[in-house]
């Protein structure tokens, strides 16, 4: 479990295919390496990785080819940035909302404009996931837990203020970027409960 709270930027070093699956290597400045263990989770871009190997200031991880297929991580080369993430621990503080790290889909910027000091991002999803999206709910891009602002059919706005597009990938976002989108998970525990007619299910 995450929080959406980027807490280093850190660059893929290489990729190596394995089998139909793929190694993807990553290098760190900022994380703490002590008490970090093989077989830690580790939120990447908002996918959520299992260490294979540690090294100084880096990790291995193995890339399924159900995960390549639903996420951008396949798109990554050798220096690409990815926002990382540790997994929560007991008594850590939760600053943004609750991240599994299970990629939904891929949505895509469709518009960004200044807006005083921050920038209005438009982005696009599709559409099986457009109605988890509501305004002023949560939704994690590339990760980064972030406010909605708007959504209406398969759009959604948010604001990145100066301090988010510093500290995490999102700064660099251009129109066109693809980007990995975890809905809130209420919003799908919300759908299971309730039938076809909006009642709500009982066990």
């Amino acid at each position: 479990m995450f929080t959406g709270i980027v807490q280093d930027v850190g660059r893929l070093t290489s990729s190596e295919a394995r089998g139909g699956d793929v190694r993807l290597v990553f290098a760190f400045d900022r994380l703490d390496p002590a008490g970090m263990r093989l077989g830690d989770s580790i939120c990447v871009q908002g996918c959520c990785l299992t260490v294979v190997h540690w090294h100084e200031r880096g990790f291995a991880a193995d890339v399924s080819r159900e995960t390549l297929s639903l996420t951008t991580l396949g798109e990554l080369r050798p220096g690409s940035r990815v926002n990382l993430e540790p997994s929560l621990r007991v008594g850590d503080p939760l600053g943004g909302h609750l991240v599994s790290g299970h990629v939904d889909g891929v949505g895509q910027v469709s518009g960004i404009r200044e807006d005083a000091r921050s920038s209005r991002i438009e982005l696009t999803v599709p559409a099986q996931l457009a109605r988890y999206i509501a305004r002023k709910g949560s939704v994690a891009v590339d990760g980064v837990s972030l406010t909605v602002n708007e959504a209406r059919d398969e759009l959604f706005g948010v604001n990145l203020i100066p301090h988010t597009q510093q500290v995490t990938t999102l700064g660099a976002l251009a129109v066109g970027t693809r980007v990995n989108i975890e809905v809130d998970q209420m919003a799908r525990y919300a759908e299971r409960l309730l039938c076809a007619d909006g009642t709500i299910r009982r066990s």
